[in-house]
């Protein structure tokens, strides 16, 4: 979906139509709001079981942290997506749909999924069922893509010891069994990786670095762009010490320990990590792709779970309102909604007035205050006397 669409939810009693009818009510939304700001399209909320006043302050309370955790998992498994696919916006974007649809077209041609979350029930079952659902996605996400990311540091860490350099890569099919001492109470055999600029200083000092030093044995192994290989062998009872003083003086020691057949066995463990990473791969992508559509399914419904109770809250029984799905832009939205306000100020009671040239006015100071502290803020950021959410699917 577009980075520059906003949608805007709005709920209003059908009475902003002389004659309380749905479809003239949503014509009038059309009306107030004007293709130049945006454009409206029906959105049908069913009718729940309605407890108790408190319950439903309550519940307003607990779908409004819901909507956010919503928003947050939908992001997270966005991010997810975009880490598997290397950041390609055109392939994420391919894999964000709702049941197989593009999510706008899904907002668009919204109904309720009476099979998911059965609209009879209390609403207090519905949010929870809700909540549970919202909760699994994550965990399922999270867990799907720990195991991806672990095999993918696995096999980089495999291709890297093919790759790099003879300060970090392996040596299983450069260091002969020939060159090592094996099998002696006393000697052991280093392999030192040496940066090339200073190779004439190893073999300067390596002899005298410490005790008992087994003159003359520095050996040549191998070398790159960046590093020298040398063998050397020391008495096992000063090897702690040569390791240390390799280290002070900026030469790497590589742990190596000989072992037939070691290089097929790194060709065979690379192979097989290799195949294990493409197939969690495809079902991080999977999950990713099903996890999102089903984020996105479980957040519209609990906005129109939020438009339902805000509706009750705000104009009361019996239900007669009209929903509307407004498309528009972030730079539009606000003139979107001062052009509601203009319209149906009327509906906010004292937190509304006309100043001496007959605009609109808001007295934020007191009114919206006490509208916060009873749960009707709409968005939780500004009073406006119509219900309204706004938001963005990214």
């Amino acid at each position: 979906m577009s980075k520059n669409t906003r949608f805007l939810l709005i709920s209003l009693p059908a009475s902003i139509s002389p004659s309380n009818d749905h479809d003239e009510a949503l014509t009038a939304l059309r009306s107030a709001v004007t293709t130049d700001y945006g454009t409206v399209f029906p959105f049908s909320i069913p009718e729940f079981k309605i407890g108790t006043l408190d319950a439903l302050v309550q519940q307003a309370d607990e779908l409004a942290k819901l909507e956010a955790g919503c928003e947050a998992v939908v992001g997270k498994v966005g991010d997810s997506l975009r880490t598997i696919l290397e950041g390609d916006e055109g392939k994420i974007a391919q894999q964000k749909t709702v049941n197989d649809k593009p999510a706008e077209q899904y907002l668009k041609s919204f109904h309720w999924n009476k099979t998911k979350y059965q609209a009879n029930k209390p609403l207090g079952e519905i949010i929870d069922t809700l909540h549970k659902e919202v909760t699994s996605i994550d965990n399922q996400v999270k867990d799907k893509y720990n195991s991806y990311n672990q095999i993918k540091t696995n096999l980089t860490s495999l291709q890297r010891k093919q790759t790099g350099n003879l300060s970090n890569k392996s040596l299983s099919n450069i260091v002969p069994a020939s060159l090592l001492v094996q099998g002696s109470d006393y000697l052991e055999t280093h392999l030192i990786a040496v940066p090339r600029t200073i190779t004439k200083d190893f073999l300067r000092a390596y002899e005298t670095l410490t005790p008992m030093v087994v003159p003359r044995s520095a050996v040549q192994v191998a070398a790159d762009d960046e590093f020298t290989l040398y063998a050397v062998t020391t008495f096992k009872k000063h090897s702690h010490e040569f390791i240390h003083k390799c280290r002070e003086s900026k030469w790497t020691p590589r742990d190596f320990k000989y072992k037939e057949g070691g290089k097929e066995e790194e060709s065979k463990e690379l192979e097989r990590v290799g195949k294990e990473e493409k197939k969690i791969w495809g079902e991080a992508l999977r999950l990713g792709r099903t996890a999102w559509g089903e984020g996105v399914m479980a957040w519209v419904h609990v906005l129109a779970l939020r438009v339902f109770v805000e509706t009750v809250l705000r104009y009361g029984l019996p239900l007669n309102f009209v929903c509307g799905l407004i498309r528009t832009t972030p730079k539009l939205a606000k003139k979107a909604r001062s052009s509601l306000d203009v319209s149906y100020s009327y509906l906010g009671g004292n937190a509304f007035g006309r100043d001496k040239k007959g605009r609109v006015t808001k007295d934020d100071s007191s009114t919206s205050a006490d509208m916060q502290a009873a749960g009707h803020m709409g968005d939780g950021s500004e009073y406006s006397p119509y219900v309204c959410y706004e938001f963005e699917i990214q």
